[in-house]
């Protein structure tokens, strides 16, 4: 179903609660990379300038254990850093709930906004609390969902928040909008021939994804260290290797109803011990018993780019190998050269966030691809035709 929009309601003179996805890299108490802040700025400004009374923005960030962890995964780095795009001051609560809180929500003159403290403190968040959300729905007269990332998951902020609003008072931001165009557009219905590209570490995170994959793919590219695992699969060694044991089976029913259009690395960059700029060697076949796979070979970059070459719709999620680790990040920016080239010449590309998205910013291409992601989780579960219980809520249509 297609998703009301904050464009389709009046926002004049209403308290606005907003859940976007600000989970961003803060280095020395400064936002790092604000790509995700950036996104969410077309919705935030949007409320703004069509007059709406207050805007309350929350947010998760990191991986807090509890409330003792508040200091140390503060919103205040990427609150600051939003003051500074939008050019006018962005308030920072002390607390996500309680009555400090609800005063300061209450006290929002026309047009300020106001940042709750990281959600995640709070375990009730995780937990899709009800008594928690409740609170945070008493901060607004409509609830806008813009954190796509985290929409596959049925948080309070993301579910039991915009479920006692109720019908009426909870749409999707500009960036869910543009998510779901791509990923439903590009991907529901492909230009041929369609080409997936999948790599990352595990095997189990993708299984679900592969088999839709196979039913919609005309060609499937695998890498990463999850590749290790269909070797093993194949009865070929893979040394030390990265591999899920329990996933063997799992991997050579994959390939079986696979088939022809899943293609596998023909050669493997290995070392002894992953660190920068190890010593390393090309084998292919058989990786020594002593040695680690850490990126696809030469041969396999040139072969998946002339894949990726003849594809008129493409989606790549996770990287080629260690690519954190120069020079084993060569695949992988071979991966998103190819996938570059491809959408100059007319293709349809998607990158599935995460690792992949990162790739491609560090290869200075992110202008060169159709779309980039904000959610890799959220877009695999999308691909894997599950529903999304962040958006599923919203009001259609």
């Amino acid at each position: 179903m297609v998703k009301k929009t904050i464009a389709d309601v009046d926002v004049k003179g209403k308290r606005v609660l907003m859940r976007v996805d600000f989970n961003v890299p803060i280095e020395d108490g400064k936002v790092g990379d604000d790509k995700r802040i950036r996104e969410a700025l077309p919705t935030i400004k949007y409320v703004l300038d069509h007059g709406a009374k207050s805007l309350v923005l929350m947010s998760h960030l990191g991986r807090p254990k509890g409330p003792q962890d508040k200091a140390k995964y503060s919103m205040k780095p990427a609150a600051d850093r939003l003051a500074e795009l939008l050019g006018k001051p962005v308030k920072l609560a002390p607390d996500v709930i309680g009555p400090e809180v609800k005063k300061m929500v209450d006290a929002l003159g026309q047009g300020e906004v106001l940042m709750l403290e990281n959600l995640r403190i709070y375990p009730d968040e995780i937990k899709d609390g009800k008594d928690f959300a409740k609170e945070l729905a008493t901060y607004g007269d409509l609830y806008v969902n813009d954190a796509f990332g985290t929409s596959h998951r049925a948080h309070a902020s993301m579910h039991a928040v915009p479920e006692i609003m109720g019908p009426g008072k909870r749409v999707a931001g500009f960036l869910i909008e543009k998510e779901l165009k791509f990923l439903g557009e590009a991907l529901g219905n492909p230009k041929k021939p369609f080409v997936a590209i999948l790599g990352g570490a595990k095997v189990s995170d993708k299984i679900g994804v592969i088999e839709s994959l196979i039913k919609k793919a005309d060609e499937i590219i695998i890498g990463g260290a999850m590749a290790y695992t269909f070797f093993l699969a194949r009865g070929q060694a893979i040394g030390t290797s990265l591999v899920e044991m329990d996933k063997v089976d799992e991997a050579r029913h994959l390939e079986a109803l696979a088939g022809a259009k899943m293609h596998l690395p023909v050669d493997t960059v290995v070392v002894a011990e992953i660190k920068e700029d190890a010593p390393n060697e090309i084998v292919e076949g058989d990786i020594p018993d002593d040695k680690e796979g850490v990126d696809i070979g030469p041969k396999s970059r040139k072969r998946f780019a002339e894949v990726i070459g003849r594809a008129k719709t493409i989606f790549w999620n996770g990287p080629m190998g260690v690519f954190e680790k120069k020079p084993f990040d060569e695949g992988t920016v071979a991966i998103a050269r190819a996938v570059a080239n491809a959408t100059q010449n007319g293709a349809v590309s998607v990158i599935g966030g995460g690792d992949s998205a990162a790739a491609i910013a560090a290869a200075g291409l992110e202008d060169k691809v159709s779309h980039i992601s904000t959610g890799g989780g959220a877009s695999l579960e999308f691909l894997e035709g599950l529903e999304l219980p962040g958006v599923a809520i919203l009001d259609n249509k």
